[in-house]
């Protein structure tokens, strides 16, 4: 009974919201012959009013947009030999640091490289505080020379390629076909995320990623919203194979440069999805309190959605323990029912 497992995995996340240290959880099992679980608790806002959180309402997905939306279409425009992993991005967007086409490190990374997160470029970069016209921010991204260092996660290599899928695609991101309870403008009753200095607001139904707002609404890291119920769709159709390609699914679960796949993480000492999950396992995370893990030796996925960052993001970091521990409980529950 996956209902059980969900039930007793949900523990350590309903303490938090009944000590008042995350507004609202969700937690939804799924196994790739498509039994589902879903529990939740709390509430979908405390400001300017409170809200009970449902089964109906979307989150803000936040760097989910970069495994549920963006790595899934490079790869599948991949698939149609519209790109090529191992080229470099010019293919795409051959304005890119044109100004140097012959000395301009950015124009020989590849979008493998940018995938992968094996790049020299920043973490982040307040682009927002440069203005908030989308297309000239397109251009400040692509005509910028990015500071050199030692790669790490990077927001600005899904920057990139969201912007490749537009010039390949001819069409913005919103454009592109996602799955039921998944879409850059939710149509629904909508989590809060945080009261936003810069914006003057609570933000509800519009992107908390500042740099993805700024760019339109849909960016390559940030802009997606989803109900639990469209994560765990996304999720079964990778579990059971019929989401995406043999390639593109190989492409999702190898590694390509340590701990990292194209766009995924695999698990590692210390990560967000727990120790008690197999090596086959990928998972990724997102700012507002937001994670999806896929075992694929189990054939079990899990996503835990919260509001952690409601009304500010300043406050408890619960959310770090949480989300091994949840990991570790799913697992644990999981494998008391064989």
């Amino acid at each position: 009974m996956i209902e059980r497992a969900a039930e007793e995995a949900f523990a350590p996340a309903k303490a938090l919201v009944q000590a008042g240290r995350i507004p609202g959880a969700t937690l939804g099992l799924v196994t790739a012959t498509g039994e589902r679980a879903v529990v939740l608790a709390g509430e979908a806002a405390l400001e300017p009013a409170r809200e009970a959180l449902t089964r109906e309402h979307w989150f803000d997905l936040a760097s989910l947009t970069k495994v549920i939306a963006t790595t899934p279409m490079i790869l599948a425009l991949a698939d149609q030999r519209r790109l090529d992993l191992d080229r470099p991005l010019t293919d795409a967007i051959p304005d890119l640091r044109q100004y140097n086409p012959l000395g301009a490190a950015e124009r020989n990374l590849t979008f493998r490289d940018c995938l992968a997160h094996r790049t020299f470029l920043p973490a982040v970069e307040p682009i927002y505080t440069f203005g908030d016209d989308p297309a000239r921010l397109r251009a400040y991204v692509l005509q910028r020379e990015w500071p050199q260092g030692p790669a790490v996660y990077s927001d600005i290599n899904f920057i990139l390629l969201g912007i490749a899928i537009e010039r390949l695609t001819g069409a913005p991101l919103s454009d592109w076909p996602l799955g039921a309870g998944l879409a850059y403008s939710p149509r629904g009753l909508t989590v809060a995320t945080e009261r936003c200095m810069w914006r003057g607001r609570i933000m509800r139904g519009e992107v908390h990623d500042e740099n993805a707002f700024a760019l339109g609404g849909a960016a390559g890291h940030a802009g997606l919203f989803g109900t639990v119920d469209g994560v765990l769709d996304f999720a079964r159709g990778l579990l059971d194979g019929t989401g995406a390609s043999p390639a593109a699914l190989s492409a999702m679960r190898e590694r390509q440069d340590g701990d990292r796949t194209c766009g995924w993480e695999r698990r590692f000492a210390g990560w967000p999805g727990g120790q008690a999950c197999s090596d086959e396992t990928i998972g990724h995370t997102g700012f507002t309190g937001t994670g999806l893990w896929l075992d694929f030796e189990r054939g079990l996925a899990w996503t835990l959605l919260t509001n952690r960052v409601h009304p500010t993001r300043h406050g408890a970091m619960d959310i770090y323990d949480l989300r091994p521990s949840t990991g570790d409980a799913v697992i644990a529950a999981f494998d008391s029912l064989s």
